[in-house]
């Protein structure tokens, strides 16, 4: 089927652009537009050929990964298992795809991705090199008029029925509008844009702003390299050692030989975030000391997250939090003999609240003779100079520039659109005060339009393949459910966006989340509403997903 009038030729202009002149030839109505080729881009154009639907993927960058195509900083890695952080859709895939170590590298992450796109011919189905900019609903066609930028072509525009954002939760960088950035003389990095040929800093005078999780990488590998390396903290960062290294032969094949219920089992738990070590059915203040510290020994000793379900009310209590903790803060001061050093690095936050940390020799690091901490809530950045980094009391010359600054997480992409539902209304009004959506997927006002894992979901509470997978499925499901029933939009009820979004707020009053400052909250991007945007109970909204569906989706208006 073709559109019966050419994209954006409309007399009205309504798309927030003049209407066209010379309007193009019509262009192809498509039952679904993708947008994004990272591992929920890719997923969602298999699942869409599974159904028989006509499906495009748009990509900005000539390749697929996504997140793992631009985040190439050292020592970049998955900070979830291997074995878990994989497609579990097909057997065969999940079977002769070998991962060389146990928390796989950004080089190796890309590699798997560029498989997947090659195994499934994923190739044909995706334009790369074309970045997507507007979107508005047709209510007279009921469909999305889409336009976009082609590298090489320039103008595009596509027709769908149905668009799915598959952008990612951390795909937009927040760098910090530090005075004087620009005038800077050396290079300046972001972790999420790093270039794609490699950066030497032998020999040099580097400065890392910032103490995130990719920070928590980075730092150690360029410690390695450079003269010096001052890094300029403002929160200390919990962190977990991964005990990487190279994946056990015997470990995987057992994990292999039940590979499905190895998955069905981690989906299943606290996080869905699988663990060597299960979590403790109990309080930590139901236990003797010793207890304590031997389930907080045994998780350290496997690494990995595992350490915040050591307790059932570790994110509860804050007297149980404060054990594992001041467990963490005494493993800093152990790793750490300065002593004022140590004390900068120990965090006094709500362990968990903010994401927290897996790493390899990270606080080790702070040892080494070049290396320097500094504390910018005693001495903060003032301005970047041609020189270096100015603080209220010194400047400290450098030859590069590190931003480990993180991410306009989970809402900063589909912000940054101009996106626009029924009526001409923006995304940026919509969620003026706050994201707004109904299981995370859909948007009240915004027909026909679904958000791979987006605000009101539990994706960053999971392993994010895991929630990719069951999104992906329910969408392909409900658009295939559509068109059997011959009904042309579904569009989440205000009603029931609201319930949703109270639902959401109220699990995570019940806990300890809401008590510190994190990108959860978005409290790293100033002037951001402050909204905690994920949910917390992955299988509680599997179950939920899967009950609105069985009710003739339940909480949407169907036409």
């Amino acid at each position: 089927m073709r559109s019966e009038l050419p994209i954006g030729a409309r007399p009205d202009g309504a798309f927030g652009y003049p209407a066209l002149m010379n309007p193009t030839p019509p262009a192809p109505m498509l039952d679904v537009l993708i947008i994004g080729a990272g591992f929920a881009g890719m997923y969602m154009l298999f699942e869409a050929r599974r159904h028989g639907l006509n499906a495009s993927v748009v990509e900005a960058t000539g390749s697929v990964g996504g997140t793992w195509y631009h985040n190439r900083y050292p020592g970049a890695r998955v900070d979830i298992p291997s074995m878990e952080y994989s497609f579990g859709f097909d057997e065969a895939l999940q079977q002769e795809w070998r991962w060389s170590e146990h928390y796989a590298s950004q080089p190796e992450l890309l590699r798997y991705a560029n498989h997947v796109a090659d195994r499934f011919g994923l190739r044909d189905g995706i334009q790369f090199n074309r970045r997507v900019t507007q979107l508005a609903f047709d209510e007279a066609r009921s469909c999305w008029d889409v336009r976009g930028v082609d590298e090489a072509c320039g103008a595009q525009a596509w027709c769908a029925r149905f668009v799915v954002m598959a952008c990612g939760p951390l795909s937009s960088p927040n760098t910090p509008e530090f005075a004087g950035l620009e005038s800077f003389s050396g290079p300046v990095y972001h972790t999420a844009k790093w270039p794609h040929e490699p950066v030497d800093f032998t020999g040099l005078r580097v400065a890392v702003v910032g103490t995130g999780s990719s920070a928590v990488q980075a730092i150690p590998v360029i410690a390695k390299q450079a003269r010096e390396l001052s890094v300029f903290q403002r929160t200390a960062a919990y962190s977990v050692p991964a005990h990487n290294g190279p994946l056990d032969a015997q470990f995987e094949a057992r994990i292999k030989a039940d590979y499905s219920g190895f998955r069905a089992r981690n989906a299943r738990m606290h996080n869905a975030i699988g663990s060597l070590a299960p979590p403790i059915q109990t309080s930590a203040l139901a236990v003797d000391a010793g207890t304590r510290e031997a389930a907080y020994e045994e998780r350290w000793r496997i690494g990995g997250f595992g350490l915040l379900a050591a307790f059932a009310d570790t994110l509860v209590d804050p007297r149980s939090n404060e054990f594992a903790a001041e467990f963490v803060r005494n493993k800093i001061r152990a790793a750490v003999p300065d002593p004022r050093t140590a004390a900068l690095l120990c965090p006094t936050h709500t362990i968990g609240c903010k994401r927290l940390c897996i790493d390899t020799d990270y606080y080790i690091t702070f040892n080494r003779p070049n290396v320097r901490l500094i504390d910018v809530n005693a001495d903060p950045i003032a301005r970047i100079t041609p020189r270096g980094v100015k603080t209220t009391q010194q400047e400290f010359e450098v030859d590069a520039l590190v931003l480990a600054t993180g991410f306009d997480a989970i809402t900063g992409t589909l912000m940054r659109l101009d996106l626009q539902g029924r009526g001409g209304v923006t995304i940026q009004d919509k969620w003026r005060a706050g994201p707004l959506t109904y299981l995370g997927l859909t948007i009240a006002g915004f027909p026909n339009l679904f958000n791979v894992i987006g605000p009101g979901c539990p994706a960053p509470f999971t392993n994010v393949m895991v929630s990719i997978e069951h999104h992906v499925r329910w969408i392909a499901q409900c658009i295939a459910d559509m068109r059997a029933r011959g009904r042309t939009t579904i569009e989440a009820t205000p009603e029931a966006e609201g319930a949703w979004v109270s639902h959401v707020n109220q699990v995570a009053q019940a806990t300890l989340y809401m008590t510190c400052n994190s990108w959860y909250l978005g409290a790293n991007i100033p002037g951001k509403p402050r909204m905690f945007m994920p949910l917390l109970g992955f299988p509680q909204y599997v179950d939920k997903c899967a009950a609105v569906a069985r009710n003739g989706y339940e909480g949407f208006a169907l036409a």
